[in-house]
């Protein structure tokens, strides 16, 4: 498969390009405008974070995605559990769907598989994102959509934790 736009560390896209592009690549993925309006807020922050950390949406990267909303942005790990609480019904539903299409065996298999590869990773991202002044929005992107990503990048000094 090809690498994404923008993915690339030095993307000129807008967001607004990279999210379409992160949706046409990625049919299968449940739309924001299909969920309930505040879970929807927070699924379509999700995808804009996809695309701003340059991830694919492989169990590497979804595993890696987490961690990097607690440590660069505006959405701490307290706010994340708090939103997770609101909205465990429609969440619950969707790891339903990808236990039922894939197996439970399958999703802890590839946790598995890929956590010796993470976790030195991991233990890098967060060297280099301890003490952050900025924080990257979370709940508010919208004002990001019309910038290209290397500004993005730029900005909330995100370019040292592409490879």
């Amino acid at each position: 498969m090809q690498r994404p736009h923008y993915a690339d560390k030095a993307s000129t896209q807008t967001l607004e390009e990279g999210l379409a592009e992160y949706y046409a690549l990625n049919p299968h993925l449940t739309l924001p405008e299909t969920q309930p309006p505040e879970f929807a807020r927070i699924l379509r922050a999700h995808d804009v974070g996809h695309v701003i950390y340059g991830c694919d949406t492989g169990m590497y990267d979804e595993l890696k995605l987490l961690p990097l909303f607690w440590w660069t942005s505006e959405c701490t790990f307290q706010q994340f559990r708090e939103m997770r609480m609101k909205n465990a019904a429609v969440i619950d539903v969707m790891y339903n769907d990808l236990i039922r299409d894939k197996g439970t065996l399958w999703l802890y298999c590839n946790i598995l598989k890929v956590l010796p590869q993470l976790m030195p990773n991991l233990f890098d991202l967060w060297l280099k994102t301890r003490d952050r002044t900025r924080q990257v929005p979370f709940l508010e992107f919208e004002p990001l959509l019309d910038r290209s990503l290397l500004n993005i990048r730029q900005e909330y000094d995100l370019l040292s934790l592409f490879k």
